[in-house]
């Protein structure tokens, strides 16, 4: 493993982490200073991730990318293979890797902070139809936005963009907008106002998986070539280091 490909890792695995303290520790800032309004709470949540979410990608996206999320690193591979631009199947391995750990570290660090036990699996249940397809919707959506602007040459924009859409799709979409893989397993370890039981975990997984295949499939129809711009995504990376090193 090249000192590039270490640095990439870790700025996924870390600025996973701190998305995932971000939603948790939002969350049960929010219960406890509204307990009485769901709504509320709700709003807090979303405002705080979206806002947490846009500025993780300025930070780790000169460095990594900042993908932050197995779906999109995955399109970043599929997307990319044909013009020989994106990450390798190596990268996407220890990625997917580096995401789930910072995930689940995120959500330990968030109990912590709040005095809780560090692992305390959640009793949320989310398994229900609506709820799976709310994230089919959630992930295609957040798949087209990511890669139509790097097609489009926009990908300077997608700390707001993705940042607005994760905090809008909090709201329009039944789940609450999960659309990662990465983050839904790390909020199974948390049993607070963002968790979510492990028996729900693989559902929302499958349904994240089957939007990926949507967003690659409108993706292929509206942007063919949004392959060539794989190094823009989710931002371009610094072109004297991770960008120069897919073949590590």
């Amino acid at each position: 493993m090249t000192i590039t490909l270490r640095r990439r890792l870790l700025a996924e695995f870390t600025g996973t982490a701190l998305l995932v303290t971000a939603v948790v520790g939002s969350g049960v800032m929010a219960s406890t200073l509204s307990p009485d309004d769901v709504g509320l709470q709700l709003l807090e949540n979303s405002t705080a991730t979206a806002f947490a979410l846009g500025t993780l990608i300025l930070i780790f996206g000169p460095v990594s990318g900042a993908h932050f999320n197995p779906v999109v690193s995955a399109a970043d591979w599929f997307l990319s293979r044909r013009a020989g631009t994106g990450p390798t199947g190596r990268d996407l391995g220890g990625y997917v890797a580096a995401q789930v750990a910072g995930a689940i570290g995120g959500s330990i660090l968030a109990n912590l902070m709040f005095d809780l036990a560090a692992v305390d699996f959640s009793t949320k249940d989310r398994a229900a139809g609506h709820l799976w397809l709310g994230e089919v919707v959630a992930t295609a959506g957040l798949i087209l936005l990511i890669f139509a602007l790097a097609r489009s040459g926009r990908a300077p924009v997608a700390p707001a963009a993705v940042g607005a859409y994760i905090g809008a799709a909090y709201w329009f979409t039944s789940s609450t907008s999960f659309a990662n893989p990465a983050v839904t397993i790390g909020r199974a370890f948390t049993d607070t106002f963002a968790g979510i039981a492990p028996a729900s975990v693989p559902g929302f997984v499958v349904a994240q998986l089957v939007g990926l295949t949507v967003g690659i499939g409108l993706l292929a129809a509206l942007y063919p070539d949004a392959g060539e711009a794989a190094d823009q995504v989710v931002v371009p990376t610094d072109e004297r280091g991770p960008a120069l090193d897919h073949g590590a």
